[in-house]
Order: structure tokens, then sequence, then C-alpha cells
């Protein structure tokens, strides 16, 4: 789902993101609620911030207290900090980020590339920023029949996220796997 923003960045540039788990749920500027097409009883809010994204993930249908709150953004407060890798083996989470560096014409060409693919997946979010077509944030849900960076095995849930910042020819993708909720 391709959604247009009405609202600037509030970050900047990769440098300035940190991950935060278990963080509340940030005011959004755009929420996709997804029942998960491959594990009943799972839920996934895909949550576009002006400062990046949320992932909250619910299991088990407890609409109350969620299994996990990813955000990847520029938090007031914290150390701008984002891990290449963090892995918890005891619940599973495994979260990976890299950071391009791209000259204008592969940032337009990356990130058209993102909107067309991303635009009519129900199970995709991407948000466009004023000032131009390549300033996007955007999430997909892993499922069956995707490709994906990692093929998510059984039992497992994922996502992935880019975050574009043209004004610094900088891409960031993140991808999350979580282990059996």
């Amino acid at each position: 789902m391709l959604v247009t923003l009405d609202t600037p960045y509030a970050d900047t540039t990769a440098a300035e993101l940190s991950l935060a788990l278990g963080s509340p749920e940030l005011p959004a500027l755009h929420v996709l609620d997804l029942a998960h097409p491959d594990r009943a009883g799972v839920r996934l809010l895909l949550r576009l911030l002006g400062a990046s994204h949320q992932v909250v993930l619910r299991c088990d249908g407890d609409a109350v207290t969620p299994t996990l709150v990813e955000t990847v953004a520029c938090l007031p407060g914290r150390r701008p900090e984002l891990p290449a890798v963090l892995a918890d083996p005891a619940t599973g989470y495994r979260f990976t980020a890299r950071v391009l560096r791209l000259d204008p014409a592969m940032m337009s060409a990356r990130t058209a590339a993102l909107r067309r693919e991303l635009a009519e997946d129900p199970y995709a979010l991407i948000g466009v920023f004023p000032g131009g077509p390549e300033a996007i944030t955007a999430l997909r849900l892993h499922r069956s029949g995707i490709p994906t960076g990692r093929p998510t095995g059984p039992g497992e849930i994922g996502w992935r996220t880019w975050h574009a910042y043209p004004q610094s020819g900088e891409l960031v993708e993140t991808e999350t796997v979580v282990g059996a909720a």
C-alpha cells in the first residue's frame, strides 16, 4: 500500500537512527494492521512514524500486550545507534541493518523500484514524504511465496524495512526475523 504523507521528515540521516525494543507505541502517520497470512493468531501493525518505523507483533490473539515492539527511528533522548546485527537466541529475535551509499541516479532507481514493488502489495506499507519521490520509508511482511533477503523458517515471522535519505544519499535496509512465538 502506497501512502503520500503530509508531514516532513523528522530524521535526516542514517547516523541519527536507533533501534529500540519494547518501547511504547508512538504516534503514527499511517498504520497497516495485518493478520499474518501464514500464521494463525499472529497480527502485525506496520507503523510509519514521522521519524521512521515501528512494528508491533501480537501473537495468539492478545490484543492488549504486544509480543514485540520494534522501533527504528530518531528517538529523542536516546543515543543514535543502529546495530548491524542484534540477535537474542533466547527469544529467536534477529535484526540486521545495512546502510547503502547511493549516488542520486542509483537512489532514484532503487526507490522507484521499491515504490513499484510495494505499492500494490497488501502486506507492505510505503510512505512517501514531501520533497521528492525518493523520500520514502517502507515496510514489508515476509510471507510464503515472496522472495526476501533470507527465507523465514517454520514458525518464524519476519519483515523488511527501507528508509531512504536522498539528501545524504543513504538507503537503510533492515530485516527482522522472530522465532516461533
